[in-house]
């Protein structure tokens, strides 16, 4: 699987997103050319060749009717345009990028706006971008959307997020590191602070990797093909980048999780609601495994598979349906098959077949509640439809 690894050990804003993706790129060149025509008016791209703790990768600059991005605080306190959502959705319905880059970056924005909202108790509609709603900030947000959908990478994944620590000036004054919007955007992402003095991730990096990133942690095992670096201006101790790992993975590894309990004091019929309650609620898998427990009691334990995010509403539902005093959490990796399903034609309508490939191995199974269903409506054994959808 085409996959792309960011690592954020330094943070993230959009320029630096923009500089390493744009390192990957087979004609990177060409594209700054592109993305200078995309009909964003008075913004300007350029890329320059800097070096971080004797790293070499790109530093992209964006300027906005001749002022940079790290000018733009002083700019935004005076006289610079603040735009409301409608104002920038207008402004992505007129570039000319793929449609999908238009919805992308909508998507982005909106996860700004609802952040912006909550921060500030006005409804979504009269939120006025400061920082992340003038046009650099549009820029970025463009570039990125463009070069992911240009490189096509199958799988996002990104380290936990560096956010840095102390203070940031902003056009509302002094606030506390990360900032309460970018805050606001990470929950549920894991970030962690540091003695780096400073706001290593801005909302519009955050934003980004919220709306792409599909996991959040070590880097998978991948034959790396090409390794790109997103400088950011200021200098620390530690190189100031994003890196951008583009390579393979195994198609069908991803991690997930076990959540597990022991239980002796409950009916079958309660046990049965449970198991239904978390499968409904998306786990991914619900199993019990008779066991014998103290004092001689026969039980049963009592197992959930879910993705991380899935973790805390898991938890939540197996305490609140079941008798346990304490879970059990396991980080296990998953290796599948890839799967689909088609429909087959028969003389008594559709039936669904599952299909599964990968590993070398290639199978094909009849869906059951189709099978059964026509096998109630016509009389004949399921036998009998299986060889008949297997003769199709």
């Amino acid at each position: 699987m085409r996959t792309l690894y960011l690592d954020c050990s330094m943070g993230a804003a959009g320029d630096m997103l923009t500089a390493a993706l744009l390192e990957l790129h087979p004609e990177p060149e060409t594209f700054v050319e592109r993305l200078n025509h995309i009909g964003l008016q008075g913004v300007a791209f350029r890329t320059e060749k800097t070096e971080k703790c004797g790293i070499v990768g790109t530093h992209m600059v964006v300027t906005v009717n001749g002022i940079e991005e790290s000018d733009a605080l002083q700019y935004h306190e005076h006289d610079h345009e603040h735009h409301g959502l409608n104002a920038l959705e207008h402004i992505i319905s007129q570039l000319r990028i793929p449609q999908k880059v238009r919805e992308n970056m909508a998507g982005v924005y909106h996860s700004i706006a609802d952040a912006e909202s909550h921060v500030h108790a006005v409804p979504v509609e009269e939120i006025h971008f400061h920082e992340v709603g003038a046009l650099d900030a549009v820029a970025d947000i463009a570039a990125v959307c463009l070069l992911l959908h240009e490189l096509a990478p199958e799988r996002i994944e990104a380290s936990p997020i560096h956010v840095g620590s102390g203070q940031v000036r902003c056009a509302h004054g002094i606030l506390p590191v990360p900032a309460p919007a970018t805050a606001l955007i990470l929950r549920g992402i894991p970030t962690y602070g540091s003695n780096v003095q400073g706001e290593l991730c801005t909302p519009t990096g955050a934003a980004l990797l919220k709306y792409f990133v599909q996991q959040f942690g070590v880097q998978p095992p991948m034959r790396v093909e090409k390794i790109g670096y997103g400088c950011g201006k200021k200098d620390f101790e530690q190189a100031n980048c994003v890196r951008a790992l583009l390579g393979e993975t195994s198609r069908s590894r991803e991690n997930i999780i076990e959540l597990c309990c022991n239980l002796d004091d409950m009916t079958p019929e309660a046990i049965g609601f449970a198991m239904e309650t978390l499968l409904a609620a998306g786990a991914l898998d619900v199993y019990t495994i008779p066991a014998g427990m103290k004092k001689n009691r026969p039980g049963i334990l009592f197992t959930c598979m879910c993705r991380s995010e899935q973790r805390e509403e898991m938890l939540r539902l197996m305490f609140l349906h079941t008798t346990t005093l304490g879970i059990r959490e396991s980080v296990c990796n998953r290796y599948t098959l890839k799967r689909s399903i088609k429909k087959v034609e028969t003389d008594y309508g559709p039936v669904r077949v599952k299909e599964a490939e990968g590993w070398g191995v290639r199978r094909e199974k009849t869906e059951y509640e189709d099978l059964a269903r026509f096998a109630k409506e016509k009389g004949i054994s399921i036998l009998q439809l299986e060889k008949l959808v297997n003769d199709v």
